[in-house]
Order: C-alpha cells, then sequence, then structure tokens
C-alpha cells in the first residue's frame, strides 16, 4: 500500500539523515589546532650575570582550528614570556617571546616554557640553554 511505501522510503531517509550526521560529527572531532615550532630548543650565547637576555621563538598554527594559548609556566620568577593572546588562525604564523633574567643565576642554566594550547598535545615545550658567567666578588 502506498502508506507502506511511506513508511519505508521514511525510514531510509531517517537512517540516511543519521549516516550523515554520523559522518560530520566524526570528521568534526578530527579538526584541531597544531603547533609547529622553527626551533624548540634555543642556546644562549655565554652571558654575565645580571643580564636579560631574549629570544623569539617562531611558530605556526598548522592544525584546521585556530590555535589558543590559554597560559604557560616556568620554573621561576626569571623568566618572562611575551605570546599572542587573540586565537591564531589556521596557517598564521606567530612568535613567542622569552626574556630570561640572568641575576643571582650562575653557570649551566636549561630551561623550560610550556604554554597549555587547544593543540593535540595540550602542552607545548619550549627550551633555552645558557651559560651565565657569575660576577667576581
Amino acid at each position: 500500500t502506498l502508506v507502506q511505501q511511506i513508511n519505508k522510503y521514511s525510514v531510509k531517509l531517517k537512517n540516511f539523515f543519521t549516516f550523515l550526521i554520523l559522518i560530520n560529527s566524526a570528521l568534526g572531532f578530527t579538526q584541531e589546532a597544531d603547533f609547529f615550532l622553527k626551533e624548540s630548543i634555543f642556546k644562549f650565547p655565554k652571558t654575565k650575570e645580571g643580564e636579560v637576555v631574549e629570544h623569539i621563538f617562531n611558530a605556526t598554527n598548522i592544525g584546521d582550528i585556530p590555535l589558543v594559548i590559554e597560559d604557560f609556566a616556568v620554573a621561576c620568577h626569571c623568566t618572562k614570556v611575551e605570546y599572542p593572546t587573540d586565537p591564531i588562525m589556521p596557517g598564521k604564523k606567530f612568535e613567542v617571546k622569552i626574556i630570561f633574567d640572568t641575576e643571582g643565576k650562575y653557570y649551566h642554566q636549561d630551561r623550560y616554557v610550556f604554554l597549555y594550547t587547544n593543540s593535540k598535545k595540550k602542552k607545548e615545550k619550549l627550551r633555552f640553554k645558557i651559560f651565565v658567567i657569575p660576577r667576581e666578588e
């Protein structure tokens, strides 16, 4: 009968739309921000204690969605970090500036900066090394 044919067509249409929704959801879950650094480790030249040094890490959002840097962590207040506070669009380059105060620091220093983001890894690591020549007393 006509009613049965309509019901069959309705069920097939419903299944088809459910399938499309599932596929769309699955593809949507794979969209992520991804973080690419030209360098993840930087070595400063030998530096005298008391100097403030800076380095800029260049990066790119190679993901499909805007990258958001939510926060950062460092081992001590001697390291400052400047980064974009606005979302970084896919394909866009950006800079993360590290400022390190050598006051009270001596000899080999191996420091990490952790950026908390919406990237695949959620926590991105930057690293810098420096040899600080102590002041003569």
